[in-house]
This record gives structure tokens, sequence and C-alpha cells, in this order.
């Protein structure tokens, strides 16, 4: 049956994961997300589902112990906060290029460097361009509620084994940290192997061989015309991707004179201030980007048609911008307000930046 608990985010994250029938999770812990493996660990999944736990002896080594186990078409998941998903880079890298489905979550922290333990969200270009080397992408969804943080690790999932590639949960550490009530989901099994070839097809290295060539999951390629035409089918994958895994909210943006634009705490902030602007009579609306890869362009452009500006509101210096930028195309002025190193915006400091933007426009 459907649970109701009161959980902190990265508790409702990691009770998600058993839920979603993970075969295992490898971490690290770093503040602000060390709630994750603590539960995991309290939990000891073992018994209930099968689920492994197992702490690395860094963050390197764990995303390469996803590496190999999701390799076998296990459903596998990892965690961390923005330096550490930094050092996962490389494998986050390796995993794209070989094609190998998994779950990454980010809470983020403000930076650069150690930075502080305080929330950031300076960590998009990280996520929605890449990050490591190489042209890669991998699928970014951005919760900005518990019950989210819940709700995507299933989606997750389902987005990375559908399209063969790693998905991310790119959070911070004010919902990773905050408590609301959670609606858990009911328990799912874990899938054998003959359940994962059925479902994802014989990609995997399940070690079954009899009636098939075996599988070589690697991104290294000495043939340059071989690498060049598997970077092509990437790409295509990419194109797919954005044309039928956009996501995004769109709150009372239809006759909205001016938007917001924002994802995670942001954009929960930005819900108040478009509550206080309309109180003042200002028509604000807000566009909620849930899928920060695919973003959210197209409904971006359309908006742009009768609206007389965005405010691109980020807890960093200035990176969702761009993307507004690209999306709206000149068709109206795109302002950004942001805070940094663990700073957040108040709906008050929000509000008069929207104010001073809409007396330059007139």
């Amino acid at each position: 049956m459907e649970d109701v608990k009161l959980m902190k985010g990265n508790e409702a994250m990691a009770e998600a994961a058993i839920r979603a029938g993970a075969d295992a999770y490898f971490g690290y812990p770093i503040t602000p997300q060390s709630e994750v493996i603590e539960y995991l660990m309290h939990e000891n999944p073992v018994d209930r589902t099968g689920m492994v736990v197992l702490q690395a002896e860094s963050e390197i080594a764990a995303i390469h112990m996803v590496h190999g186990a999701a390799g076998a078409g296990k459903k596998v998941m990892t965690s961390s906060s923005s330096p550490g998903i930094s050092l996962k880079l490389e494998g986050i890298s390796y995993l794209a290029g070989s094609e190998i489905p998994c779950l990454i979550a980010n809470v983020q922290r403000g930076g650069p460097g150690l930075g502080t333990i305080q929330p950031g969200q300076a960590d998009y270009f990280q996520a929605v361009k890449g990050g490591g080397h190489g042209d890669y992408r991998i699928i970014v969804l951005a919760p900005s509620t518990v019950q989210e943080m819940a709700d995507f690790v299933d989606l997750g999932f389902e987005l990375a084994f559908k399209y063969r590639t790693p998905a991310m949960i790119l959070s911070d550490g004010a919902i990773g940290q905050m408590m609301e009530k959670v609606f858990l989901p009911d328990q799912k099994q874990r899938l054998s192997d003959t359940d994962v070839i059925k479902k994802y097809g014989t990609w995997a290295t399940t070690g079954k061989t009899k009636d098939r060539e075996r599988n070589i999951l690697t991104s290294l390629n000495l043939k340059s015309e071989k690498q060049e035409e598997h970077n092509h089918h990437l790409q295509e994958k990419y194109r797919t991707i954005e044309e039928n895994e956009v996501r995004y909210e769109a709150i009372q943006c239809e006759d909205a004179d001016y938007i917001l634009v924002a994802f995670g705490t942001s954009a929960r902030i930005s819900q108040k201030v478009v509550e206080l602007g309309r109180v003042k009579g200002i028509k604000l609306g807000l566009l909620r980007p849930i899928t920060l890869w695919p973003f959210p362009s197209k409904i971006l452009n359309k908006l742009a048609n009768t609206s007389k500006g965005f405010l691109s509101v980020e807890m960093n210096a200035g990176q969702m911008i761009e993307d507004v930028k690209l999306a709206v195309n000149g068709k109206a002025p795109v302002a950004h307000y942001g805070r940094m190193g663990g700073m957040i915006p108040s709906p008050d400091e929000v509000l008069e930046k929207v104010e001073n933007e809409l007396k330059k426009i007139g």
C-alpha cells in the first residue's frame, strides 16, 4: 500500500530507491546529502528486497562500481553533493559513452571548490552541458518538493533504461534537508536477468551468451571513423529525448505580462513572488523546468510572443539564464537574479528585482 510519511528530501529519495526495485546503491557521505547513505544503511534493504548498499572508499570508486553493476543491466544508483559529483564526472562520461543506464543524484551545495555546506544551484552547467569530457548529455530532473525527490527516482530509472543513458536528479541542500509530507509508492520487485532482457533488450553483460554473441560495453574506439559513427548515434538519441521527454510546470503563465523562470528551491520562492506580485497588480507567471535537460525551450519561445520579459531566478551567478535567452531568441528581454555562497533569495528581494526590470521595459 501507498504510505504517507513525514520525511527529509534525502530520506524520501533513499526510500524511493528501495521501493523502485533498485539492485544497488554505491555512495560516499558528503554534506548535505549524507542522509541518503545513512538512511539506506539503517534500513538495510538487503533484508527487504535484496538491494545491496555499499559505502565506497571514495566518490571515484563509487561511480565505477555503478559502472560495473549497471553494465550488467542492474538498476543502480549513486548520490553525492557538488564536489563529489565533480569527482564522478570521468565515470559519468564513460557511462554516457558506453550507453549504460544509471541514476545519479546531486544535492547541491555552494561553491566553487569546497565552498560551503549550505544549498546552491551552481552545478547547472555541470549537469546540463555534460560536465565531463566529450559530446554527451544526460537527462536531468529538477525536484522542487520532497515529494518530487521521491517521485523522480522511479522516473529517473525509467528514462535511463528507456534511452540507455545516465539520468540525474539535480536537487539542492534546502530540499534535501527540509521535511514535508510524502506519499511513497508501493514496493516494486527487483528484476531478474531474464526480466531485464525482456523489458530492456539484450545489451547488458548478463553472462548468458549461449544464444548470442557476447556484449561488450565500452566507450573506447581507436578507429576515428567508428568513433564518429558512434557519436552521430548518440546525438540522434539526444534529439529523440529532446523531442519526447521535455517536462515543465507553467503557473499562471496564460495572462502573465512578466514570467519568472526557476527550478528547485528558487522555484518555490518564485511561486510566492507570483502571488505577491499579483496582489500588487503585477501579472506574474512562473515557468518551472522539471527537465533541465532536455530544456523546455519551445514553451518559453511561445510565451515570449506575449510576455514583456523574463527573469531567471537562480542560486548562482547566472547559468540557466543562457538557456532562457537561447529559447526566447531575442523576442523579449531576459534578466537574472541570483544569490551565491549558500544564500537563499527572499520573495521580497526577487519582487523588487521584477519591479526594477519592469521600470526599464516601461
